[in-house]
């Protein structure tokens, strides 16, 4: 057994250095017509060794986890082996094409459209390409370890500049990738870019820009994200070694782009609809967030997401620790640059508090759950009907809120003395920082467990770790937030206090006014038997016309009134019936007006002032 497996090693380790000794996949970008938004593919597969190549593209990207099926946009595809004759391709299955009898070589050209701008898609028009790989690129199963290179061609009568993470090559125009890892998860951006260059503890970062904005706007930009990449440094004590040199930021501020952020290895793109002056609060939050990623995600890595894989959905159960941990981070980083206000701040906490204590879903799925849904919810689209308006809490905001908790109860059990940011110090040292022996690849991709053994080892307290895990994250409980932080002089309250509410029933005008939204079970207008699509007709004798008439009837009433209530379903069947209304349960967290010192105090060592 022994020698059997020593020798299957043996292989493997040959197999893989034959790879890397092969001559590279070589990609030719260009773009004969811009205006129409295609981009014309070159890809050369030489020195093969199987008899048959599967070439694929991708049905998913790194950052996102549904499928998207990238093949869709591929068109005009034409195939040739080593003698440059040109062969049929079989279509196994929607992704992909099988090429048999090649010679030892493939080389296949096609035309891929591309007209979105975000953090997944491929953007191609007359000002500039803006391309995910995943999107734009064919591979080949069993070249995976193959290194790659990647050339653009500037498109007629213009010269454009390229931004990506790739590694410069040897010529003008000419990138490289170690494997299909790096390359798929490295974007570019392929424009009329400005760049602005700056050094952090001999760290570099760039800021490439393809705006319609001044340069002015840009170097204020700038700034306000050199503050948060200071910030962000500080939670872990130091910057990842990012491989080709520096962090990029690439930017695209254009009034046609999407409004997105998608973290990567060593660079994040950033789309945004308006100018660099407006939405500055949200645009600086997304980039808090994805350079965040940059340790958690990129390097602190679930053990679902390594290695990605790009035929499938890759699913995580810890993505409330990857992004929602990340989603507290990014306004807790703005506040400590001093770009946002308290109450800011506090209106962030807000939205992470009300959504985890009323939402339904947490009732029905826990974090670990929820986190497993986002091949589902993650960018894509639901054409059949569900009740996740009722079931589900995106791991977005329930992560965050845990991550609230979490800092809040380490700093009040050791008097800020622990935080969170030790925790993500310590899941840094031991999973994040080690790295992987092969670029692009991390080798000590953590697990549920690994986080709970991680948050023993920090608090000191593996009761308190089995604890929390169990209530929290793999639990349904909400952590008493009013206790939590009242200590930092935050107050947890009712937003509409007295005010008498059957549920966030929400109206349209279509054959009548009728219910838009799913009725949850925890609304008092549940057990009227009232849902989505019924006709609403009357409640509390009011006739309604709209939201506006809603909003009347129920204000003239207190929480523990019964009013009288009509609607028809769409069936048809009319049906009068009481609803007794309650109080509306929506909290928000407002600094209290008078702080004491131990608040104050407290405050300044968690948030930085």
């Amino acid at each position: 057994m022994l020698k059997r497996l020593l020798s299957a090693a043996l292989v493997v380790v040959a197999t893989y250095a034959s790879d890397r000794a092969a001559e590279p996949v070589r990609y030719r970008l260009s773009f004969p017509e811009p205006q129409h938004r295609w981009m014309q593919v070159a890809a050369a597969f030489p020195d093969l060794t199987q008899q048959t190549l599967e070439l694929r593209m991708s049905r998913s990207s790194p950052g996102r986890y549904s499928l998207h099926d990238f093949a869709k946009n591929v068109y005009d595809v034409r195939v040739s082996g080593k003698d440059g004759r040109e062969l049929p391709a079989t279509r196994p299955d929607p992704d992909g094409w099988t090429v048999a009898g090649h010679g030892g070589a493939v080389n296949v050209e096609y035309k891929v459209y591309g007209d979105r701008v975000d953090g997944t898609y491929l953007g191609i028009d007359t000002t500039h390409a803006h391309i995910n790989m995943p999107a734009a690129l064919m591979w080949a199963h069993g070249l995976e370890d193959r290194s790659a290179t990647l050339t653009f061609e500037q498109p007629p009568g213009r010269t454009w500049r390229v931004a990506t993470q790739l590694h410069p090559g040897s010529r003008p125009l000419e990138f490289i990738a170690g494997n299909l890892q790096y390359l798929m998860d490295s974007p570019a951006e392929f424009g009329p870019i400005a760049m602005r260059q700056f050094t952090v503890d001999s760290h570099a970062f760039r800021v490439s820009l393809h705006h319609t904005g001044s340069d002015a706007d840009l170097d204020a930009y700038v700034k306000e994200v050199e503050k948060i990449v200071r910030l962000a440094g500080a939670v872990y004590g130091e910057y990842p070694d990012y491989e080709p040199g520096q962090y990029t930021f690439l930017v695209d501020d254009l009034p046609y782009a999407g409004t997105d952020g998608m973290e990567h290895r060593n660079s994040t793109v950033i789309t945004w609809p308006s100018a660099l002056a407006s939405d500055r609060l949200e645009l600086l939050d997304t980039v808090a967030h994805e350079f965040f990623h940059s340790w958690n995600v990129e390097r602190i890595r679930p053990s679902g997401l390594e290695p990605f894989d790009f035929d499938r959905a890759n699913l995580s159960g810890e993505l409330w620790l990857a992004e929602g941990f990340t989603q507290y981070y990014g306004p807790l980083i703005l506040h400590r640059a001093g770009l946002t206000d308290l109450s800011s701040t506090a209106r962030s906490f807000t939205a992470l508090v009300d959504t985890v204590v009323n939402d339904p879903g947490r009732h029905t799925r826990s974090a670990e759950d929820m986190s497993r849904m986002a091949p589902f919810i993650d960018g894509g689209r639901t054409i059949d009907r569900t009740n996740w308006s009722n079931t589900v809490v995106s791991y977005y905001p329930f992560g965050g809120a845990i991550a609230l908790a979490l800092d809040l109860a380490l700093r009040d059990r050791t008097d800020n003395g622990i935080s969170l940011d030790d925790f993500m110090r310590a899941m840094w040292r031991t999973y994040g920082k080690p790295g992987g022996s092969r670029e692009g690849y991390v080798d000590r991709p953590y697990t549920a467990a690994d986080a709970e053994a991680t948050l023993a080892d920090v608090s000191g307290d593996k009761a308190f770790a089995r604890d929390f895990f169990s209530r929290y994250i793999q639990g349904h409980d909400a952590a008493g937030y009013p206790r939590l932080l009242a200590r930092a002089g935050l107050v947890v309250r009712k937003t509409h206090p007295g005010r008498a509410w059957l549920g966030d029933v929400l109206l349209v005008t279509r054959n009548g006014v009728r219910v838009s939204t799913l009725v949850a079970p925890d609304w008092p207008v549940y057990a009227t038997g009232l849902e989505q699509d019924d006709e609403l007709q009357e409640v509390a004798g009011q006739h309604v016309r709209g939201e506006s008439d809603l909003s009347i009837a129920l204000g003239r009433h207190k929480p523990g009134d019964r009013v009288p209530i009509v609607f028809t379903d769409r069936t048809g069947r009319s049906t009068r019936a009481t609803v007794t209304l309650a109080e509306d349960p929506h909290l928000e967290v407002v600094p209290v007006e008078t702080p004491t010192a131990a608040q104050k105090a407290f405050r300044a060592r968690w948030l930085g002032k």
